[in-house]
């Protein structure tokens, strides 16, 4: 069994924040239902380490890649570029970036301390404004380059748009193989790219809907190694596994709750289906709802103050909205078709679910009262939404029909325009994404 380490990681800024003037150009408004990708230069990084790092080297690909992931960014081929990247070292020659529509520009240089560390250094520029807009640096060992990398992307993210980057990320997921009649599925983790991808449970151990912790660094999952559903919480630096308890019946896993110290969960007991909320300290139980229905997939809202569940008590799934106590069950989905799977924002302003309408499949969001319903992705069979910690992006999985049965994951961001499939080296489902990595 393998797991992530992040012992050997140690980045520090080191490099004070150059903010961008009032009038400059360079912004994205990412709130516009259709977003052309802003144009971006991107250099080769200047390379002074004598360890020949691969992945160092490629700390700009991995910049590149992830900003034109998010579908806001359009990369420039560097063929198309006029100014050297050793001139660049002084300051950009403006003119050159502008006559190749670049609006932004990102150049760096990686080097060695005296420690034997890398030491990455970037730089932001406005082009039409020219000036700069960021400076940071980094000190990492080697094998933290690429997450170095996120992290960066995450920084020229936020200046841009104004919201938090999610690159420096991880996604957890149930990895699958085998027949549809006997299929082996494992815990998997990865990071948002699908890089550093590893395996966390062993084959005889079926396993389902895995969550993080606030901390990111804790999965609850649930588990039914020989036939024997059991809840685990799973802590991702050690690889300790700790049972939190035998809950026979149980159709989801716990979700923890914003300040990490409650769960809630759906239980099944002499035939009903309630959601209950556990106290991870005294490992006390309580039930928040109390009728013959089927109550479950419940999800805390950002503040802790209210929880989201679906329920078949209307006579079909359909979403609902109560109060930490349980008080106060509302219903606030009322479109046609079945609603299931319901995930809270991380910040506060939207509901994710799954839809199902006319023999189709939909991952769509609604505010928290139930209004203003949008439908971002649709399928043969699309289900279990997982947010990205800024509350812009979603992991979804995808099914095909048979006789393939693959499933597969994908992201898909808030406009519904910019859909990306999550390679993975197996079929995956049941996506989580992580809060940004301490």
């Amino acid at each position: 069994m393998k797991f992530i380490f992040f012992k050997n990681l140690c980045f520090v800024a080191i490099s004070g924040m150059f903010v961008m003037p009032v009038y400059a150009q360079v912004q994205i408004d990412i709130n516009k239902p259709n977003i052309h990708p802003m144009p971006i230069a991107i250099t080769r990084f200047i390379n002074t380490t004598n360890q020949g790092n691969q992945t160092c080297k490629n700390v700009p690909d991995v910049i590149s890649a992830d900003l034109e992931r998010s579908g806001l960014f359009k990369p420039i081929d560097s063929k198309a570029f006029i100014q050297t990247i050793e001139s660049l070292q002084n300051q950009p020659n403006f003119p050159d970036w502008k006559v190749i529509n670049a609006q932004a520009l990102v150049n760096g240089q990686i080097s060695s301390t005296q420690d034997g560390q890398i030491r990455v250094e970037f730089n932001l520029w406005d082009v039409f404004a020219e000036n700069q807009m960021l400076k940071q640096s980094y000190t990492t060992t080697t094998n933290g380059c690429r997450r170095i990398a996120h992290i960066i992307a995450d920084a020229i993210y936020t200046r841009i748009t104004g919201e938090t980057g999610y690159f420096d990320t991880q996604i957890i997921y149930v990895s699958e193989t085998g027949s549809q009649l006997k299929r082996i599925k494992r815990l998997a983790l990865m990071d948002q790219d699908g890089e550093n991808h590893n395996f966390l449970t062993q084959p005889q151990e079926l396993v389902l809907t895995p969550r993080f912790s606030p901390t990111a660094r804790e999965v609850t999952y649930l588990s039914f190694f020989r036939n024997n559903p059991q809840v685990y919480l799973l802590h991702l630096n050690s690889g300790r596994r700790e049972l939190l308890g035998n809950f026979p019946g149980m159709t989801f896993a716990p979700r923890f709750s914003p300040d990490g110290n409650k769960m809630t969960m759906s239980l099944a007991k002499n035939g009903n289906t309630n959601i209950y909320e556990m106290d991870l300290k005294t490992r006390n139980i309580t039930r928040l709802t109390d009728n013959k229905w089927i109550n479950t997939g419940p999800s805390y809202a950002p503040d802790g103050k209210k929880i989201v569940f679906e329920s078949d008590r209307s006579g079909s799934q359909q979403l609902y909205v109560m109060n930490i106590d349980g008080s106060e069950q509302t219903r606030i989905s009322f479109g046609s078709g079945r609603y299931a799977t319901p995930v809270w924002s991380p910040r506060g302003d939207l509901i994710a679910f799954t839809k199902h309408k006319d023999r189709e499949f939909f991952i769509g969001v609604m505010r928290s009262d139930g209004s203003g319903e949008r439908l971002l992705a649709k399928g043969y069979l699309v289900e279990g939404p997982s947010w990205a910690p800024n509350g812009r992006v979603l992991a979804f999985c995808r099914q095909t029909k048979s006789p393939s049965s693959q499933s597969k994951l994908f992201s898909v961001d808030l406009t519904g325009f910019n859909e990306k499939q999550i390679i993975t080296p197996l079929d995956g489902s049941d996506p989580a994404w992580s809060p940004l990595i301490p």
